[in-house]
């Protein structure tokens, strides 16, 4: 049962708080109904994702016994069978679509569109230069579009900019850290795209996202729209800690070599972590009680 739980990967769970965004930004946090809707749709992206984690595990299962740390993962490591893999992913579909249907049609539209997507990956686009970051990068974005469909609310064009941004830097620095690792070990690698990047492509393209994803959410909470809806102007003082957490960021992936798994480092880098929390607390008070 631990290898079984193990290849479901529910750290990565972690990432599907991004259907959150549009609940506390649309200020409609204290409203039980739409905390219910949230909550389902969360959970509908933790099985569906699993899912398509499964799936790609068993696709890399002999790429993964060349890495350092996934071959550890249950299917590479030979912990799960394949047929067993196939049957724990087809029930995590299953029940992820019963939890779709209690939502609006346009959630289980992008849950299709999701798994659709990540196949593709699994499958061919993960070799194919930028395709495979912006891949990663529509994942991030179709969780936090599915959250608005969730609760029928419409999100600013400027979050949806910075989302795209944050989300590209993020999948960036996961194939950063992913160069800089075979490098370093020496390691061989079947995933040939690594072998087509290159460190100074991908450090350009960090600065960028890092620099679009600033600027992105500074104009937000300055953009009339932003003001008054909530009601104040005081949302572009939380700028500062999308600025500590783009530069520890940096730190942490270009000094370090870290940045291979986000969720990793938002969990154990104590500054990342509570920056983090702090900035979440911050924005519910300004959006919720500051006016």
């Amino acid at each position: 049962m631990p290898a079984i739980i193990r290849v479901l990967r529910p750290s990565q769970w972690l990432k599907n708080t991004f259907v959150f965004i549009p609940l506390i930004f649309s200020q409609n946090l204290f409203r039980l109904d739409f905390e219910i809707k949230s909550l389902i749709a969360f959970i509908s992206f933790c099985f569906v994702s699993s899912a398509v984690y499964i799936f790609n595990d068993i696709v890399d299962r002999e790429a993964d016994r060349l890495h350092p740390t996934k071959s550890k993962r249950p299917i590479a490591a030979g912990e799960v069978g394949i047929p067993v893999a196939f049957a724990v992913s087809l029930i995590l579909l299953v029940i992820s679509w019963f939890l779709v249907t209690l939502l609006p049609g346009e959630f289980s539209a992008i849950v299709i569109l999701y798994v659709v997507l990540q196949t593709l990956y699994s499958l061919r686009l993960k070799h194919i230069v930028v395709v495979d970051v912006f891949i990663i990068a529509i994942g991030f974005m179709l969780r936090v579009f599915s959250g608005a469909v969730a609760i029928d609310v419409v999100i600013s064009h400027w979050l949806i900019i910075t989302t795209l941004f944050l989300s590209l830097f993020l999948a960036v620095s996961k194939r950063r850290s992913e160069l800089m690792l075979i490098q370093q070990l020496g390691i061989e690698t079947k995933r040939k795209v690594l072998a087509d990047y290159d460190e100074t492509f991908l450090n350009l393209c960090l600065i960028i996202t890092a620099a679009g994803m600033a600027l992105s959410y500074s104009l937000y909470t300055m953009s009339e729209r932003t003001i008054t809806m909530f009601g104040t102007d005081y949302l572009i003082y939380t700028t500062i800690f999308v600025l500590f957490g783009i530069f520890r960021y940096l730190f942490l992936v270009i000094t370090k070599g870290e940045g291979e798994n986000p969720v990793t480092i938002l969990v154990k880098d104590t500054p990342t972590a509570l920056n983090f929390l702090v900035w979440v607390v911050v924005c519910i008070f300004i959006i919720y009680f500051s006016h």
